[in-house]
């Protein structure tokens, strides 16, 4: 999801550069609502791998269905093995395709053990936005982008107006994809105590969907009666982004969380453990002070925080005090 979520401010450029070309975005349709209303000539469309389209078979129906919109080129932002066949039949089919450069070789030597090279990689954006460039619609990216304003849904304890009043109101997303990513529950814990009792009037709200995380946030919730599930009240991006473009700041993980705040250009202090927003990865136009993350020799050791941590005891996630976190927050909201 934070990878489409990244595609979203360079289509956004793109458009605006290019009126005249219709863009037509194939993705999942869980994220349509990323897209829609984005511009007038930006339209996208859901494909389902796993059931309507999957295996060659289904593969092929997609290509026959993509085919028959008359598009006159193709751009590959996935680079994973069913892109590249669908890229493939493209190519066979004399259309004009390019395709993302991942980097692959930078990013060994960013994460590598013994002879890392610590130095910033060209980020997710560039990336998306040199593709375009090689169909021959080079795009300068607008690092003032702000995704359309959202509307909180009628009704509800967080529409109420004493939800939103007051404050400062501050969106937590302690989870992701990989443990190497996850600040430590109990120290999140100690941040969120920390800032209830600093500061009273905090409204914060708990991000994040699945049924091991909602289980946590009911606990925290009845621990700080100032806290909220946004999972019992809202549902789908397009409201849990009406609710981000009314926050203070967020606390996010290196997650999707941290790419949807940025697309409603809401702060967001973000900590970094395995990964490292050297990577590519970091939230669009957000402040690089704004980033927590220990010096360690080993940092970063992996792109996407999914391998095994090589000392065993998760340092850089660990050592990261709960006061960094909270001097962070305190010095968005007030700085």
């Amino acid at each position: 999801m934070g990878d489409v979520a990244m595609t979203v401010p360079v289509v956004a450029s793109l458009a605006r550069q290019y009126p005249h070309v219709h863009i037509t975005m194939l993705s999942k349709d869980f994220v349509r609502p990323l897209f829609e209303g984005l511009a007038p000539n930006v339209s996208f469309m859901g494909a389902d791998l796993k059931t309507e389209y999957h295996g060659v078979k289904g593969l092929n129906a997609l290509y026959r269905r993509l085919t028959a919109k008359n598009f006159t080129a193709i751009a590959d932002l996935h680079d994973v093995l069913r892109s590249k066949y669908l890229r493939l039949r493209f190519d066979l089919g004399r259309y004009k395709v390019a395709h993302i450069n991942k980097h692959r070789q930078s990013r060994c030597q960013l994460v590598s053990a013994r002879n890392k090279i610590l130095r910033q990689l060209p980020t997710a954006f560039e990336n998306y936005a040199e593709v375009f460039a090689k169909l021959g619609y080079p795009v300068q990216l607008d690092m003032g982008f702000r995704m359309r304003e959202f509307p909180l849904p009628s009704g509800g304890e967080i529409a109420a107006d004493n939800m939103l009043e007051g404050g400062p109101l501050i969106g937590i997303a302690p989870f992701a994809a990989h443990e190497g990513k996850i600040y430590p529950l109990n120290l999140m814990e100690k941040v969120i105590a920390q800032l209830a009792e600093r500061h009273p009037s905090a409204r914060m709200f708990f991000f994040g969907g699945g049924q091991e995380e909602l289980a946590v946030f009911q606990q925290w919730a009845k621990q700080f009666p100032r806290c909220m599930v946004v999972g019992d009240h809202l549902h789908g991006f397009d409201q849990e982004l009406a609710l981000m473009q009314r926050l203070n700041v967020m606390i996010s993980m290196d997650s999707g969380n941290m790419h949807l705040a940025s697309l409603v250009g809401l702060s967001v202090v973000s900590i970094w453990g395995a990964t490292h927003p050297y990577a590519g990865f970091y939230g669009f136009g957000q402040r690089p002070e704004n980033a927590v993350q220990l010096d360690l020799p080993c940092r970063p050791c992996s792109i996407y925080g999914n391998k095994k941590c090589m000392r065993g005891d998760l340092a850089c996630l660990k050592n990261i005090s709960p006061e960094q976190i909270i001097n962070k927050v305190e010095a968005v909201i007030f700085g």
